[in-house]
């Protein structure tokens, strides 16, 4: 994949003088940004919260519905372990607002991109608002299994990733649900926080060699496909089986399909690839330079779990910063061509 900020075309020389060129971070027009941030999430916010500093006027687009929403705390964010999201992004919003950058509330459902290299996006009140570069961070929406009751319980007690949720769940009864391949990887991975890890068997067929590797590891499988959530007390206490049998457990781990929060990028040409895990789709996302989250049309960056769907909060908001760093230095090597254009222009007509 280019770097956007290596493959600009021509048009990126000839933008209309609005934004921070002339005043670093006034508008020149109050529907028009150096930057569009489209999600309001960690990767948007740490974006943003850069690209501010960098004296750019910026924008973010926010939604209001974050991935992490059902959780009550996030896990392995330095210096921040146990937060709430809630908290974070709003501690977040306010740190972007401080320094100048604006906020507004409501969902981007399409983008065109201007002869000038600019883009239009638009959103679903019908406004218009022009920026000079986009940062997408836009997330993922998890899929989850044909079971009811799953959705009710997501992210308190029906869980899919024990680097968020393992250590609150230790040495409790913890079952996994065998839907897909992966289920055998994630009953050996959550076996490591729990001894007492049950295999649903559920829709899935398991082989001799699964069979041998769970009764190695002391994990349980318990035939019968699982129809629905056993709730007392408001915590989860086991599954109910077809036939009418409860499996005890705690917790239920899942594995959704990630798929990628993309449509404002769909008229702009970037499509999503089916992302795969020891050669499994696994879901979509929105290609891009992993080092920079420069996609394929120059002056479109993404961050977060839009392009890395397994992503964690912390490398959700380090991409956010680095694509930030990627567009500010574009624009200031744009800003740079023109300057150089215009004094050479100068010079030659004082001849």
């Amino acid at each position: 994949m280019e770097n956007a900020g290596d493959t600009r075309d021509a048009s990126h020389d000839s933008e209309a003088g609005h934004g921070s060129e002339a005043g670093h971070g006034s508008d020149a027009r109050d529907d028009s940004f150096d930057v569009v941030v489209v999600g309001g999430g960690a990767a948007g916010l740490a974006g943003a919260l850069t690209l501010v500093r960098a004296r750019r006027s910026v924008l973010v687009i926010d939604s209001g519905s974050p991935r992490n929403a059902p959780a009550a705390h996030m896990h392995g964010y330095l210096g921040q372990d146990g937060e709430s999201p809630a908290a974070l992004l709003a501690r977040g919003r306010g740190e972007v607002t401080g320094y100048g950058g604006r906020i507004r509330a409501g969902t981007a459902v399409a983008a065109d991109r201007l002869p000038d290299g600019s883009f239009l996006v638009r959103c679903g009140d019908g406004s218009v608002v022009r920026a000079r570069r986009l940062l997408v961070a836009t997330g993922l929406v998890d899929e989850l299994p044909a079971v009811p009751g799953l959705g009710a319980r997501w992210g308190r007690d029906v869980l899919h990733c024990p680097y968020c949720h393992g250590w609150e769940v230790r040495e409790q009864p913890i079952a996994v649900l065998a839907d897909g391949p992966l289920a055998v990887h994630q009953a050996q991975l959550w076996r490591n926080w729990s001894e007492r890890t049950t295999l649903l068997a559920h829709t899935w067929r398991l082989t001799a060699e699964d069979r041998e590797l769970l009764a190695a590891l002391g994990v349980r499988v318990v035939e019968g496909e699982v129809t629905g959530l056993a709730v007392q007390g408001g915590g989860l206490t086991g599954v109910t089986l077809a036939g009418g049998a409860v499996a005890e457990c705690r917790a239920l781990v899942v594995a959704p399909r990630f798929t990628a929060r993309s449509g404002v990028l769909t008229g702009l040409g970037l499509p999503t690839v089916v992302v795969e895990r020891d050669g499994r789709a696994i879901g979509t996302c929105v290609a891009s330079d992993p080092a920079t989250g420069a996609t394929a049309l120059p002056g479109v960056w993404v961050a977060g779990n839009v392009t890395s769907p397994l992503e964690k909060v912390p490398g959700a908001a380090a991409q956010g910063v680095s694509a930030a760093m990627a567009i500010n230095t574009d624009l200031v090597e744009t800003e740079g061509r023109r300057a150089l254009e215009a004094h050479r222009a100068g010079a030659g007509a004082g001849v």
